[in-house]
């Protein structure tokens, strides 16, 4: 926990935090509704399963919103649906992929990752307004880390649901740049939009809920400043993250493991090819900076997750 560990969130809202593998969940609650906002990641989806139906205490979960549809905040999604046959609402811009579920468009394929397929029974939008756990929330763009990204943000209790473009030590990697999109000016125009919120609350993506909202964005602006300054900084960060989340997933990988990811992933490849280094010295440079880091170990020619 951080130094917000005696926050008291509003009655009818639960947060779930998470690992790294998988997203936090937030369970909204009032007596006409139980709507759960992202879904964790698929290997994690009997974990998901199992804290909201203790939240629930007999209830059925109504409604299931994705904030967006990156594998560690949709993997979940079937085994809700299966479990609940709960309504689903999805960012509209992903409609088509998941319809016709396409797991390049999706990332599924392009970062090696799993997720089962799941339907979507409808769609959030900007500008749109929906009401959980008896509150009135806004839904607004936030492209950056990932281009059809949403976000919630209630004014009456100046409470920011802010999937992965704000975290209290971050933001999410900026994809787009792996593939020459742009990412990184969508990722300060969502970092300038939160900062014009009255936001005493984040609930992110990742980590626990916060109030230090002022000091977190600059941290997170300082961040952005640093990987938008040299695009190769975003692709080795990006690189790491992806065999870091992989680690996580399978708990060890051999270097042959990690190789074959970063040749058949889609962004991995991307990423690696942003970087002027031989991908064996990239893979060995990567690794040790997962060592160095805590998260892991090296042992017999295995990296092995210490997490």
């Amino acid at each position: 926990m951080t130094s917000d560990q005696a926050i008291v969130l509003p009655a009818g809202i639960h947060v779930f935090e998470r690992g790294w593998l998988s997203s936090n969940n937030i369970l909204l609650l009032d007596e006409e509704c139980a709507v759960l906002v992202d879904s964790g990641y698929m290997t994690h989806a009997e974990q998901t399963l199992a804290l909201v139906q203790h939240a629930l205490t007999g209830r059925s979960l109504d409604t299931l919103i994705n904030t967006h549809l990156h594998s560690d905040h949709c993997g979940g999604n079937a085994l809700l649906q299966k479990t609940y046959g709960c309504r689903t609402l999805i960012p509209v811009a992903d409609a088509a992929a998941v319809a016709a579920w396409d797991e390049q468009v999706l990332t599924y394929k392009a970062t090696g990752q799993q997720c089962e397929r799941f339907s979507y029974d409808g769609c959030i939008a900007p500008g749109d307004q929906l009401m959980l756990a008896g509150l009135a929330w806004q839904v607004m763009a936030a492209p950056g880390h990932d281009p059809h990204s949403m976000i919630l943000y209630c004014p009456s209790e100046a409470i920011l649901i802010s999937a992965d473009a704000l975290w209290e030590h971050g933001f999410g990697v900026i994809f787009p740049e792996l593939e020459g999109e742009s990412g990184f000016a969508e990722q300060a125009a969502v970092l300038q939009l939160i900062s014009e919120l009255d936001v005493r609350l984040v609930i992110p993506g990742h980590g626990a809920p916060f109030t230090k909202v002022s000091a977190a964005l600059e941290r997170a602006r300082s961040r952005l400043d640093y990987l938008s300054a040299d695009s190769g900084r975003n692709a080795r960060n990006a690189l790491k993250v992806l065999i870091a989340f992989s680690l996580l997933d399978s708990q060890q990988l051999s270097m042959q493991d990690i190789d074959r990811q970063i040749s058949t992933s889609r962004l991995m490849s991307a990423a690696a090819e942003q970087l002027d280094t031989p991908v064996d010295l990239l893979i060995m440079q990567l690794t040790g900076e997962l060592v160095r880091a805590g998260v892991a170990k090296i042992e017999d020619e295995l990296l092995i997750s210490t997490r």
